[in-house]
């Protein structure tokens, strides 16, 4: 157990014991715990492995290469359809963590195991996701702005390209992107 990771596990008022529960099974299998993004995140030579986080519906281990596990038991969720490679499995009670003690760790003995074989996920590339018309066409009338996105990491390119293309309504999508043209021309992601 790391102490600096202890506060995360105090904080908690409605998982307490869930946590708690989770935590042991993270270390029981041999996994460094450290404290990264506020929350226990357990590693294995410095590479994230699993994390522990809870939100209002449930708490979860959250499997970084998650969708390189053989998923037999059906128990890994993937948060959003935008979400390439980290897989969740989701708790509401201390109970279904108890019951599943054995698979859980074998979970995590797989992540283990991918990690140590180096299996890399294979990520879509910026080019692969779709700009939105309304987009397409800013880019299309200024070079300047084609240019300035285009130098911007494939990870900036596509946030911008998923926060454009939420929107149902074509005012608001043209809304958002007339509102982040001077911040893309300023070289920045859309959260910088």
């Amino acid at each position: 157990m790391n102490p600096k990771v202890d506060f995360f596990f105090n904080k908690s008022k409605r998982w307490k014991e869930e946590l708690e529960k989770l935590r042991g099974i993270a270390l029981d299998c041999g996994l460094t715990e450290e404290l990264k993004w506020g929350v226990a995140c357990y590693t294995l030579n410095k590479s994230n492995i699993v994390l522990i986080h809870e939100f209002k519906d449930y708490c979860a281990f959250l499997f970084f290469k998650g969708v390189l596990l053989n998923d037999a038991n059906g128990m890994l969720i993937q948060q959003t359809e935008n979400v390439q490679s980290a897989r969740q499995i989701r708790f509401t009670n201390v109970e279904e963590i108890v019951e599943n003690e054995a698979l859980l760790k074998a979970y995590i003995f797989e992540a283990i195991e991918v990690e140590k074989a180096g299996l890399k996920v294979n990520f879509k590339k910026a080019a692969e996701f779709t700009i939105p018309e309304e987009f397409e066409s800013k880019l299309n009338d200024n070079p300047a702005l084609r240019a300035a996105f285009d130098a911007l990491t494939p990870g900036r390119q596509n946030a911008y390209n998923l926060y454009f293309s939420a929107p149902k309504q074509a005012k608001t999508r043209e809304a958002r992107v007339e509102k982040c043209i001077p911040q893309i021309l300023n070289g920045k992601g859309l959260n910088d």
